[in-house]
């Protein structure tokens, strides 16, 4: 089954619950483009400005053997792409009208960048007070900040790693900038809502700093660290705090993630090991009550030692058969290669992938929306090119002429691939 066949309803671009929603967004990376992407995939007509030349993102890794940004194009699906100078008044008043504008779906802008005062939620306000301003900062006082150094600051990476490694480990994934973004398009929504209700413009802001804080926040270890100032957490490799799970590698040397969180998934593993009677008397000798988690990750390491026994004298094939019959939480560890390979059934059956055409990549299998409205998710569409939409979306939006386009492309204030919009 190919990912245009499978039995998901999908629902067709613009055609969300957000459809007729317009959303400007001056924005660069992973936080603010991703805001833009989740309003697009539901609906909204998220226009992208960049520089003339394109935003430093589009360079960004993994790149195609072209230098084609994979990054870039994972981002920012679905959108229409300007190409703005905005280092000209010229082309930010050009900007700053296009947010203003648009009638009730219109006078929405989403950003990362305070360093235009014409696109301040003040400036934008005295031209239209319905406005809704969406800005992510680095830290809440404006300061700059990225997720790599937000991690740092948020205590993570100390204790992130292998038990036995001196020093902090970073994730890789850039897990506060994803969030952030979440947060961004949340604050854009709930503000469009007050707007819809009241007529009220507003002022939303994010910052990263704040959304990592919040998480070791909502995750207890702040509130852990100051009623017990005493412990110190430290890195135990991957073990799951407070309850059991971990890593364990078969006789075919395939690893695989085990989570007993609850009582009947810590029975179910203790029968297919074949380890009940042992783990009984493990428990007397201990004195430990291990229908407590708490009690099983406090003997994490012995309790690991016997099932990592059992995972090591089975190959991957017994161990999957006997997992599938279980309640038990599990997932073999799997490589981007494995997940993408023509033989793999992901990407193939997978409701949330379908087959897109991107320009300047090729024809290749993309996500869609996570999110399922009424039983349908929006299907994926290819990121635009540079400048692709500046000529008709400055047409439609602004009632701009082929001959003020034009001009405006000859003397560099914008650049558009768009020939239909500068035809005599």
């Amino acid at each position: 089954m190919t990912p245009s066949e499978t039995s998901s309803p999908s629902t067709a671009p613009g055609a969300g619950p957000l459809a007729g929603l317009r959303v400007v967004e001056v924005s660069s990376f992973v936080a603010t483009p991703l805001c833009g992407t989740v309003l697009a995939q539901l609906g909204a007509e998220v226009i992208r400005v960049e520089p003339v030349e394109g935003a430093p993102d589009r360079t960004r890794w993994p790149l195609t053997d072209e230098g084609v940004s994979l990054y870039w194009n994972g981002l920012n699906p679905g959108k229409k792409a300007i190409a703005v100078d905005l280092t000209r008044p010229e082309g930010r008043e050009l900007v700053s009208d296009l947010v203003v504008s648009g009638g009730s779906s219109g006078g929405i802008l989403v950003t990362n960048s305070e360093r235009w005062p014409e696109f301040g939620y003040q400036a934008l306000r005295t031209r239209r007070s319905d406005v809704i301003h969406a800005l992510l900062t680095g830290r809440h006082d404006g300061g700059t900040a990225v997720d790599y150094t937000v991690q740092a600051a948020s205590g993570f990476p100390l204790v992130t790693g292998p038990e036995d490694h001196d020093g902090p480990v970073n994730s890789l994934v850039p897990a506060w900038d994803l969030t952030a973004g979440f947060h961004l398009a949340t604050g854009l929504l709930a503000a469009e809502r007050r707007r819809m209700l009241t007529g009220a413009g507003s002022e939303v802001r994010v910052a990263l700093e704040d959304v990592a804080l919040a998480g070791a926040g909502n995750l207890g270890y702040l509130a852990e660290a100051q009623l017990q100032p005493s412990v110190r957490r430290e890195p135990t490799g991957n073990y799951v705090y407070g309850t059991f799970g971990r890593d364990f590698t078969t006789a075919d040397g395939d690893r695989f993630m085990i989570v007993a969180l609850t009582r009947r998934q810590w029975h179910d593993l203790l029968r297919i090991t074949g380890l009940e009677d042992a783990v009984s008397a493990l428990a007397r000798a201990l004195g430990a009550d291990f229908s407590d988690e708490g009690q099983r990750y406090r003997h994490r390491t012995v309790l690991a030692g016997l099932v990592a026994a059992w995972f090591e004298q089975h190959p991957t094939a017994h161990v999957t058969e006997a997992l599938a019959d279980t309640r038990i939480l599990w997932s073999p560890y799997r490589t981007f290669n494995d997940l993408a390979a023509d033989d793999a059934r992901l990407l193939r059956e997978h409701p949330l992938f379908s087959a897109v055409d991107q320009p300047g990549v090729g024809r290749l299998v993309a996500p869609g929306s996570p999110l399922v409205v009424d039983g349908r998710r929006t299907t994926p569409e290819p990121a635009p090119l540079v400048g692709q939409d500046t000529g008709s979306v400055l047409a439609d939006a602004l009632g701009l002429d082929a001959d003020a386009l034009t001009d405006l492309a000859e003397r560099g204030v914008i650049a558009t691939t768009d020939e239909r919009a500068v035809q005599r």
